[in-house]
């Protein structure tokens, strides 16, 4: 996974409202993982029935489409548990969502996944948004370590988020990449635990 620590660059601004299956559509879950979901994202949102894009959808706009944060309003990625739903804004290059609020099983999976999803108030998610209209190509600047993000107008918004995935994110660590740099106490937890109760690790097939 790919450490987060400070992200400036083009945010766009999403009026929509987005569920999961918005941002990842259902038909496409099957797919695997290392093929990229970026195709898929937004998809019956970016494109019509015939391939072609809608022009009026955000990042089928020039200034937005190099977008790598999104300024979404409330309740962003509710409905199903879908990881792939963060895959396919990661794999399309967005590594920030700021919203109101959101679907608390997105909001994990997207942690754990190394999309940083940064809660802000309502307000001030509407107040983004305009600045993004006003300014189409402008950027945000998103700064972890701070737990800060700045506006196109130098104005400061703080966020909160959990310690232990904020670790995990500047170190670029998922759940199993956490658990493996405790592979060496791992081992020596098992090598003690085989020689104290050999007894459980007998032979059962007739060997000595």
């Amino acid at each position: 996974m790919e450490r987060f620590e400070i992200l400036e660059g083009v945010a766009a601004p999403l009026d929509l409202p987005a569920d999961t299956d918005q941002i990842l559509p259902a038909r496409f879950l099957r797919r695997p993982r290392q093929q990229g979901y970026q195709d898929f994202l937004f998809r019956d949102m970016r494109f019509r029935e015939d391939g072609s894009e809608v022009p009026e959808f955000v990042l089928n706009q020039a200034p937005y489409r190099h977008a790598c944060i999104l300024v979404g309003d409330r309740n962003f990625g509710s409905g199903s548990s879908r990881e792939q739903a963060p895959w396919g804004l990661i794999d399309y290059g967005i590594r920030c969502v700021i919203a109101a609020d959101f679907g608390d099983i997105f909001y994990l999976n997207a942690l754990k996944g190394g999309l940083l999803p940064v809660r802000l108030d309502a307000d001030v998610c509407a107040k983004l948004r305009q600045q993004l209209h006003a300014r189409p190509g402008a950027t945000l600047r998103v700064d972890l370590p701070r737990q800060t993000v700045t506006g196109t107008d130098g104005a400061l918004h703080s966020f909160q988020i959990d310690a232990f995935r904020k670790h995990c994110l500047l170190e670029g660590l998922d759940d199993i990449g956490f658990t493996m740099r405790h592979d060496g106490a791992i081992t020596a937890f098992e090598q003690a635990y085989r020689r104290r109760f050999d007894w459980l690790f007998e032979r059962t097939d007739g060997g000595h």
